[in-house]
């Protein structure tokens, strides 16, 4: 298994989004292999703007491991995080995050600048299956238009 596998189970995520008329984000949580939370973003659905895709597979790992940080976790989300999400994704210690298309508009490197926003230990990928986390995003908000 590899980062292109993972970063397809958070496709899958992302397309349940856009399936109920969420913006389509997906994450899944990865310790050993193994995907231990999955979560897609759930703001309309909840009513509630901090129902990111990031925040909702971050509980769930949590609760999955009984742990509040997630040091030998990968975090695979199918869009850059936004500055909420570092924030959340720097508490829980991650040691990985891999995302693949860029925010330009609300992504954490418009609101961050040069900082990083991410646990001083993590790792940083992006640009895992960019084009195809692209498209779902273009087709979702082609479809609002």
């Amino acid at each position: 298994m590899n980062d292109e596998y993972f970063m397809k189970q958070a496709l899958k995520e992302a397309k349940r989004a856009f399936d109920e008329d969420e913006i389509p984000v997906g994450a899944v949580v990865v310790v050993n292999e193994k995907i231990i939370a999955r979560g897609y973003n759930m703001v309309e659905k909840l009513n509630d703007p901090t129902a990111h895709a990031e925040m909702i597979a971050l509980t769930s790992a949590f609760n999955a491991l009984g742990a509040k940080y997630l040091t030998d976790a990968t975090l695979y989300i199918t869009l850059e995080p936004c500055l909420m999400c570092a924030g959340a994704i720097y508490w829980s210690k991650l040691t990985r995050i891999v995302y693949g298309a860029e925010d330009e508009k609300n992504g954490y490197k418009k609101k961050a600048g040069n900082n990083w926003p991410f646990h001083p230990k993590a790792e940083l990928v992006s640009g895992i299956m960019k084009e195809e986390c692209t498209q779902l995003m273009k087709d979702f908000f082609k479809n609002k238009r």
